[in-house]
């Protein structure tokens, strides 16, 4: 069984920073996060469709939402398995629960959301 933590969210002013951090453990190869693609999703209201934000395939290329292109950046940690979302010039459009997840979700061993971890970006 694969176990999602996300962490780092919080409460930022606008065109403040956050960095999101995704631990993957469980039954998981070493390098875990290397072999796979990622990604991180947010769900800005409960009841809504999650959507992708940005991802990153086994290769190492990244794509993003356009909301989100020049100011997310993706990467990740295989010794670590951790996958991680730096988020700069945040908006308040950015507000949202969080979620890392396999791109596409509950793919190679992840049958579970994890708890997710909230950003708020208010005045």
């Amino acid at each position: 069984q694969v176990h999602l933590v996300e962490s780092g969210g919080g409460l930022v002013q606008p065109g403040g920073s956050l960095r999101l951090s995704c631990v993957v453990s469980g039954s998981i190869s070493f390098n875990y996060v290397l072999n796979y693609h990622m990604g991180w999703y947010r769900q800005q209201a409960p009841g809504k469709q999650r959507e992708l934000v940005a991802s990153i395939t086994s290769n190492g290329n990244r794509n993003y939402v356009d909301s989100a292109k020049g100011r997310f950046t993706i990467s990740r940690d295989g010794a670590a398995n951790t996958v991680y979302l730096q988020m700069n010039n945040l908006k308040p459009e950015d507000t949202a629960l969080y979620y890392c997840n396999s791109a596409p979700p509950l793919n190679w061993g992840i049958r579970y959301w994890g708890q997710g971890t909230q950003v708020t970006v208010a005045s």
